[in-house]
């Protein structure tokens, strides 16, 4: 199955059914009176969350969802059914906005919740609600309104505990295949990791936790370079980040040159992510001999760190304590409220580089224009 994280879709609700002309005819009954109903209700479109889902590859084939119209008022005195809702399922920690507006329309984090997107159309009124002491036998009914339009952009972000950040080739999926049953491809060059992976560590049978691996960030990544940008936001609900550092980069950068990297990129993305809790996890060790391994203290001194940790994950050297240094920090954590903040600022960062895009796509076809704009007045002359 391929990961999609982002889709657009068309929702409409059902047109509210009209109401009814209609006069009551019975024998022995003279002027009989209006007796037109309502017409029904039109459908609602809903989104339910669904945790059997985990990506949003199905809108990419099936983008237009239409709910049921109400149906027609009836005589004498009869409402129209009202149109059936449409529940439309969803991954949970599905983000939503109005592709027009680009407004934030809600969240969808667990199991059933649903969120109304789209209202059915109100019902339209049938003769018998027009009979006045002065219009006995009312003509007049009132159609039924359409239901509400609106093309939406979905955008899931993967719930997890743990973030694995890192520059490409740092050991992120490594780390994951070896504490997790996950088995994400592993190779010797960069972007070898091109979408989210989700790994559950299970300590025990009853302490687990999850990590989600993505691609490396590269510098420039916050102005589109790169693959790690498209999937920050899905360390957006996570709780606690590992930055991991190569000690043994294969194109001989300095670790520190590195780290300062991924601090960069991700204080221009998001500062509600970067001021998330984040160890430093320096990996590769066992490549490294004693004398650099005693220096390790002092790197991560320089670096800030306030806790820190030396694994080889293709070793499993200091894996163990690595993940019950995290499911211990995971049950004292208490939950925080920055999750509202982290995504208006994800959300502010992909409109701002769609506006961006946008523009560029204007200059060029403007250049295009005044290009051809320029050859209007030339003439061109055949010379044998």
């Amino acid at each position: 199955m391929n990961f999609v994280d982002e889709a657009s879709i068309k929702i409409e609700a059902g047109k509210g059914g009209n109401g009814c002309l209609s006069f009551r005819r019975e024998k022995y009954i003279e002027r009989g009176g209006p007796d037109g109903g309502d017409g029904g209700r039109g459908g609602s479109v809903y989104l339910v969350g669904d945790a059997a889902l985990n990506t949003l590859v199905d809108f990419r084939f099936q983008p237009n969802y239409r709910a049921q119209k109400g149906g027609g008022g009836k005589g004498n005195d009869r409402t129209g059914p009202k149109g059936e809702d449409l529940y439309v399922r969803v991954p949970c920690g599905t983000s939503l906005f109005d592709e027009e507006t680009d407004e934030y329309l809600g969240d969808i984090n667990d199991q059933g919740e649903t969120l109304l997107l789209a209202a059915g159309g109100q019902h339209g009124l049938g003769n018998v609600r027009f009979k006045s002491s002065t219009n006995r036998a009312p003509r007049q009914t009132t159609p039924g309104e359409p239901g509400e339009v609106r093309q939406l952009r979905l955008e899931l972000k993967l719930i997890a505990d743990v973030g694995l950040l890192g520059l490409p080739n740092a050991g992120k999926s490594t780390l994951i295949s070896v504490v997790s049953a996950a088995k994400p491809k592993i190779a010797d060059y960069p972007f070898t990791t091109l979408v989210p992976n989700l790994g559950v560590v299970r300590l025990s049978h009853d302490q687990s936790f999850v990590i989600a691996d993505i691609p490396g960030l590269v510098e420039g990544a916050a102005g589109g370079a790169g693959l790690g940008v498209q999937f920050l936001k899905h360390l957006s609900r996570t709780r606690l980040l590992l930055h991991l550092i190569d000690l043994a980069p294969v194109d001989g950068s300095d670790p520190v040159t590195n780290c300062r990297t991924i601090e960069d990129e991700l204080a221009r993305y998001s500062e509600g992510i970067a001021n998330k809790t984040r160890w430093l996890v320096f990996t590769k060790v066992d490549l490294l001999d004693s004398e650099a391994r005693q220096g390790l203290a002092g790197l991560a001194k320089q670096l800030g760190a306030d806790r820190y940790f030396t694994i080889s994950a293709v070793a499993k050297e200091g894996t163990d304590d690595l993940m019950g240094a995290i499911a211990e920090f995971l049950t004292q954590l208490e939950q925080t409220a920055d999750d509202e903040r982290i995504s208006r600022e994800t959300h502010e960062y992909s409109l701002r580089k769609r506006q961006e895009r946008w523009q560029k796509r204007y200059s060029a076809e403007d250049e295009t224009d005044e290009d051809d704009d320029d050859d209007h007045d030339v003439s061109v002359h055949y010379e044998p």
